[in-house]
């Protein structure tokens, strides 16, 4: 047994899940993986070297392990109407640098959103080796609207003809128009890429449009909204298909997590169920009555509201890395944000990203939201009263006594 064998590793384990049961996760890129998806990632399918695909490996024994990737394939190609799927990367940026190692030349230009607009650091940041090996430029948002503006995303484009467009946020909370973006690319002979990490579930369950059959190539995680494993897929036009997976084996990895790609396709299939659907309506239910009571209580929304999971909010006159902490000590758990035109340094910026995919999987609805947005106002208005933070934590942990998670978790 782990707590006699290891008990430091043990006691922190355990710490964790009591944190993770105890707490509100507003982060939006987190969530709750089902048991079962933890059941797979804790098999002997973590033991198996199975470098290549299905039918074509470089080592022997994998005969049960083609047919479980052939299955996350099949599931994959099934749930987001792709012609061809790779489930092999192992995190949302792999992937996206397996696209770009498919599809260009080192130091092609790219089109993207800016990070402090909600794009992504593998969407040509500086600092990340997207924005090191190729030529990134970025569109942003209207400065009226805080929406984005196709009309400059086309006049950068006809004037810059990137070979790649990438539509795709980590913060925006509007819904991204596929199609016009694909009339922009199409304009100027690029290809077009979404990085739908944020929003797949959203996409399979209908309350976001579909990237398919306008984008040349979709990348995603598969936690997040899909409530699956750490880890990511590439999904593309068939014409695509060679070029990917060379990009991804032997291109950028060696062998594949076989224990996550058994754990993918748990959620995979788990997200074709007609309660997934549900739980996903609810997710954005949850996210636009939580936004509407922000800003009831004074609080403004950037882009004015939400359409999708998660909002930011514009905290600029406050310290928002006190506000972080703050929370984090009364269970509350977001992140400190950019928002767009930030004059604020990102260690410490102007917003706080909020997400309601994980307080969704533990069974909170719309009441519980607008009670959860309350408390996050009344500790930024009592950041220095102590008695109120105290009370602030007790409903906390009602709220989550309340709405359990992992009750039936055993390890």
């Amino acid at each position: 047994m782990l707590k006699d064998s290891d008990p430091q590793i043990y006691k922190l384990v355990k710490s964790e899940t009591e944190r993770q049961k105890q707490g509100l996760v507003l982060i939006a890129s987190e969530n709750y993986a089902s048991l079962n998806v933890l059941k797979v990632l804790s098999t002997p399918l973590n033991n198996k070297y199975s470098e290549g695909y299905p039918g074509r490996r470089y080592y022997s024994g994998n005969m049960f392990i083609d047919k479980i990737e052939s299955l996350a394939i099949e599931r994959a190609k099934k749930l987001f109407k792709a012609e061809h799927a790779n489930v092999q990367p192992h995190s949302g940026s792999q992937a996206n640098e397996a696209v770009y190692f498919a599809l260009l030349n080192r130091g092609d230009r790219i089109l993207s959103m800016s990070l402090v607009s909600g794009g992504h650091l593998s969407h040509g940041s500086p600092v990340n080796f997207s924005g090191k090996l190729y030529n990134f430029s970025h569109y942003g948002v209207n400065k009226e609207t805080e929406m984005i503006d196709f009309n400059e995303v086309r006049k950068m484009a006809l004037e810059l003809k990137p070979r790649l467009i990438i539509a795709s946020t980590t913060s925006y909370s509007r819904i991204l128009d596929f199609k016009k973006f694909k009339e922009i690319a199409d304009e100027v002979g690029a290809y077009l890429m979404a990085d739908i990490a944020h929003i797949a579930g959203l996409v399979v369950s209908g309350v976001h449009p579909h990237p398919f059959p306008y984008c040349d190539v979709v990348t995603s995680t598969t936690h997040k909204t899909l409530r699956g494993p750490r880890g990511a897929i590439i999904l593309c036009k068939k014409e695509l298909a060679e070029k990917i997976d060379k990009a991804v084996f032997p291109g950028l990895q060696g062998g594949p997590f076989e224990h996550a790609i058994g754990a993918k396709a748990v959620c995979f299939k788990e997200a074709m169920r007609p309660s997934y659907k549900k739980y996903i309506k609810q997710v954005v239910l949850n996210s636009k009555a939580m936004a509407n009571e922000f800003k009831k209580e004074g609080i403004r929304i950037v882009s004015g509201g939400t359409d999708n999971h998660l909002m930011v909010l514009d905290l600029s006159q406050y310290d928002t890395k006190r506000i972080e902490k703050e929370l984090e000590n009364v269970n509350i758990y977001l992140n400190r944000n950019v928002i767009p035109f930030d004059k604020k340094s990102p260690f410490n910026p102007s917003g706080v990203r909020i997400g309601t995919p994980a307080i969704t999987s533990r069974g909170m609805k719309e009441k519980q939201c607008k009670e959860i947005a309350s408390l996050i106002v009344k500790l930024i208005n009592n950041l220095d009263n102590e008695k109120a933070k105290k009370e602030i934590k007790a409903n906390v942990l009602a709220l989550t006594k309340r709405f359990r998670i992992y009750e039936d978790f055993r390890w």
